[in-house]
């Protein structure tokens, strides 16, 4: 039993850092950081640096909350920890 909720911890904290690597990086790498390298491409009239900045970091986000909970429930279930 310790070993499956240890499995199922670290599986969880794993999830978590995932995630939110991939919303630092949509977020910061293409909103802040590669914006002006993002600018020259136009995504719905709008410059794509800028588009990340502004909506494009809320989407994803979003969308990985979205996942984060589909991924959590699938992982209760296999974990037998749903409630």
């Amino acid at each position: 039993m310790k070993r499956d909720l240890l499995r199922y911890r670290r599986s969880s904290i794993l999830l978590i850092v995932g995630l939110l690597s991939v919303w630092a990086v949509a977020s910061y790498g293409f909103g802040i950081l590669l914006a002006g390298a993002l600018d020259g491409i136009r995504l719905w009239g709008f410059p794509l640096g800028y588009w990340f900045a502004t909506q494009g970091s809320v989407i994803i986000f979003v969308v990985l909350a979205f996942a984060y909970c589909f991924i959590m429930g699938k992982l209760d279930r296999l974990s037998d920890l749903q409630e």
